[in-house]
C-alpha cells in the first residue's frame, strides 16, 4: 500500500494565489523526487468546532483559510528518500520568502494507508 504525508495549515485568505503558486512549484519538486500525487485543498466548508476542529487545530485567524493537503508516495522508503531530497532542493524555497503561512501552526504527519477503496 501507498504512504501519505498529510498536513493542515492556515493561510491568509488574501495570499491564496501566492500560496497556489508556491504549492504548484512544490508539487513538481515532490513528484520529481518520487511522489505519485500532490493534492492541495482550499477550505470552503470548514466549520468551527466546540471541542475540536480544523480551524481550532491550526489556530485560524478571521482573515485566514484552512488548507488541507496530502502527498501520496509509493512507500515509506520512497517517501523517506524523496522527502529528504525535496527538502534540499532549492526550488522548494522559491517564493517562500516570506513564507505564505505560519509554519509553527502547521499540523503534519506520515500515514501508512490501511484501506483504499
Amino acid at each position: 500500500m501507498n504512504y501519505v504525508d498529510g498536513s493542515v495549515i492556515a493561510v491568509p485568505t488574501a495570499k491564496k494565489e501566492h500560496y497556489r503558486g508556491v504549492a504548484q512549484k512544490a508539487s513538481t519538486v515532490f513528484k520529481d523526487n518520487g511522489a505519485l500525487s500532490v493534492v492541495e485543498c482550499w477550505g470552503d466548508d470548514v466549520p468551527e468546532g466546540k471541542v475540536t476542529s480544523f480551524p481550532m487545530a491550526v489556530q485560524r485567524k478571521p482573515d485566514e483559510t484552512v488548507v488541507f493537503s496530502w502527498i501520496v508516495w509509493p512507500s515509506r522508503a520512497v517517501r523517506d528518500v524523496g522527502m529528504k531530497k525535496a527538502m534540499e532542493d532549492p526550488r522548494l524555497k522559491e517564493g517562500m520568502d516570506p513564507m505564505p503561512f505560519d509554519g509553527q501552526r502547521m499540523i503534519f504527519g506520515g500515514f501508512e494507508v490501511i484501506v483504499q477503496a
